[in-house]
C-alpha cells in the first residue's frame, strides 16, 4: 500500500473516530426522549468506525476509497446540520475535515 492509501486512511480513520465520540457525547447528554435516536446515531458511528478501520488492513484501495466517499459524505452532512443550528464549530469543523478527506482520496484515486 503507497503513500496516498496510508493517508486517505488515517484521516478517514480519525473522522471516523471523532464522529464516534461525538456520537458517545450526544447519548451521555441525550434526555429520555432522545435517547434512542442517539441509541442509533451511535450505533451507525461505531458502524463507519470498524469500516474506517478495517480498510487499510485490507490494502484494498476501493475498500479504502468507498471508507473516504462515506465519511465525506457524513462530515458534510453534519457541516449542514451544523449551518442549521447557526453554530460555526460544527459547521466549519466538519467542511475542513470533510474537504482534506477529499483531497486524500483524490490523491489516493490518482495514484492507484
Amino acid at each position: 500500500m503507497g503513500t496516498a492509501a496510508w493517508v486517505c486512511s488515517a484521516i478517514t480513520i480519525v473522522s471516523a473516530l471523532v464522529s464516534l465520540g461525538f456520537s458517545v457525547a450526544g447519548l451521555r447528554a441525550a434526555a429520555a426522549a432522545g435517547r434512542v435516536a442517539s441509541e442509533y446515531a451511535l450505533a451507525r458511528s461505531i458502524a463507519l468506525a470498524l469500516v474506517a478501520v478495517i480498510a487499510p488492513i485490507t490494502g484494498d484501495t476501493g475498500f479504502i476509497a468507498a471508507a473516504a466517499v462515506a465519511m465525506i459524505a457524513v462530515q458534510g452532512l453534519d457541516a449542514v446540520v451544523g449551518a442549521r443550528v447557526a453554530d460555526r464549530v460544527r459547521t466549519f469543523g466538519p467542511v475542513v475535515t470533510a474537504a482534506v478527506n477529499a483531497v486524500a482520496l483524490v490523491w489516493l484515486v490518482s495514484a492507484a
